[in-house]
């Protein structure tokens, strides 16, 4: 008798969280759940590349940080805390028994304070290109000028030419990097160059109790992978690190088949061990580069 795979078409959604709803696209499916944060300047549209290429049957939820993608309207704060905050309200809205935390860059920031809080469910932890848990080589000059990074066209081309990618976007993710980054409320923009960066989380991640993989891209100029080696991975007692050939900081758009393949295969080594609860949602639904966006 042969066997049928079903997949579920993801939805889209709006989640409650402190004064406002973010929103989100979410698939049931197989677990542990994997739960996409993106980076400064994204949206949950940046990680469609890598969820399309894992298994169908992946449960999954990619949501908008407030004040960025369809999530523009919710106010701040723009914190590590309250995005770490939205973050347990998706999750607990969803139900999920198990999940996998994945974040990019700020997401990834994010993704190291919602893990250090070790939330019940937690099974492991996916960085990519993440922001360091404290801040490395950053000056306020340095601040200013990430600020404007999104002002107009022809800063968020530099942006991406000489600072986010190491080769060619194809035309369809950088009409979106474009339409992302520039769509953004100004608070939420502002938030994180001239505040979030600069917080410190150094004498908190130490605390992180499930696995974590870091992924670096080998030509990253935002966040490379020497830099994570000397401060992340020693912060971070159950981390390690894989790097990612050919890319730059944007590496949800540039090698997705090499992020899926890693995440498969975390979620793939989570599951010999002790068999995660199921993860079914509920309802319906060093230095750093300058102009470096995270």
């Amino acid at each position: 008798m042969s066997s049928v795979t079903t997949t579920k078409t993801p939805i889209g959604r709006y989640f409650d969280v402190k004064d406002g709803r973010v929103y989100g696209h979410v698939r049931e499916g197989d677990g542990p759940a994997l739960v996409f944060l993106h980076y400064w300047g994204g949206s949950h549209r940046t990680w469609r590349p890598v969820i399309e290429r894992l298994s169908p049957t992946q449960a999954f939820v990619s949501y908008d940080h407030r004040g960025w993608g369809e999530s523009t309207e919710v106010p701040g704060p723009y914190g590590m805390e309250r995005l770490a905050d939205d973050a347990e309200r998706v999750i607990e809205e969803l139900g999920y028994g198990a999940c996998v935390v994945v974040g990019h860059s700020m997401g990834g920031k994010v993704a190291q304070v919602l893990a250090s809080r070790r939330p019940a469910g937690l099974k492991g932890v996916v960085l990519v290109a993440p922001a360091p848990p404290a801040p490395v080589g950053v000056t306020r000059e340095f601040q200013e000028a990430l600020a404007h990074a999104y002002d107009n066209d022809e800063t968020i081309d530099r942006s991406i030419d000489l600072v986010l990618t190491s080769g060619e976007l194809s035309a369809e993710a950088r009409r979106q990097v474009h339409e992302d980054s520039s769509r953004a409320g100004e608070a939420a923009r502002m938030a994180w160059p001239r505040e979030a960066l600069v917080e410190d989380f150094a004498d908190r991640v130490g605390a992180i109790d499930v696995p974590v993989l870091v992924l670096a891209g080998s030509d990253d100029k935002v966040d490379p992978p020497h830099v994570l080696r000397d401060h992340l991975l020693p912060l971070i007692p159950t981390a390690t690190l894989a790097e990612l050939g050919g890319t730059g900081h944007l590496s949800p758009l540039e090698v997705p088949d090499q992020i899926a393949s890693h995440i498969s295969a975390f979620v793939a080594r989570l599951q010999s061990g002790p068999a995660p609860r199921p993860a079914v949602p509920r309802g319906s639904g060093g230095p750093v580069a300058a102009d470096a966006p995270r």
